[in-house]
């Protein structure tokens, strides 16, 4: 039985506020997008096993959104600090350290690490005439071998932005 990974760039985050990266929160458009791709997600009946999401706040945030638009409760997200500015390898490792006993895993992060990945897992996959693979907001969702260490497959990329209101 193959593995789904759900790779979720966080929303769109607000850079009025004079914070540091890491505590950037989410917009209201990136709130927004969120609860549409949480509903999404729940009527398209992809709900994950595991979650994991980088701690940073506004991936944290969208992770959270995200859930309770599922109807999933708050405590089954965890965290893992190395998403945050990961590379390739560095999401490379943590998917490798998934328990074989999940099917489907939603991770929640950030650009550039998320586009490498994508990159990586769907190699053929084109580029979107915007140049950007995972703008905010953007799921990516893969069909993978049946062992998470293995990493190929197929997949489909669903914009928040081309989600109806």
């Amino acid at each position: 039985m193959s593995k789904e990974l759900l790779l979720l760039r966080h929303g769109k985050s607000d850079w009025n506020i004079g914070t540091s990266d890491f505590n950037r929160p989410l917009n209201q458009r990136g709130k927004r997008n969120a609860q549409q791709m949480g509903e999404w997600l729940g009527e398209q009946k992809l709900l994950p096993d595991l979650i994991i999401s980088s701690p940073a706040i506004r991936a944290l945030s969208t992770a959270e959104i995200v859930c309770t638009a599922m109807g999933l409760a708050l405590d089954s997200i965890q965290t893992e600090k190395n998403i945050y500015e990961a590379s390739l390898s560095g999401l490379r490792q943590i998917l490798s350290h998934i328990p074989d006993s999940t099917q489907r895993l939603l991770l929640v992060g950030h650009n550039p690490g998320f586009e490498s990945l994508l990159s990586y897992l769907a190699p053929n996959i084109p580029m979107p005439d915007d140049g950007k693979l995972m703008p905010t907001a953007t799921l990516a969702y893969l069909q993978l071998d049946p062992q998470w260490t293995l990493l190929q497959g197929n997949y489909l990329i669903q914009r928040a932005k081309d989600l109806p209101e």
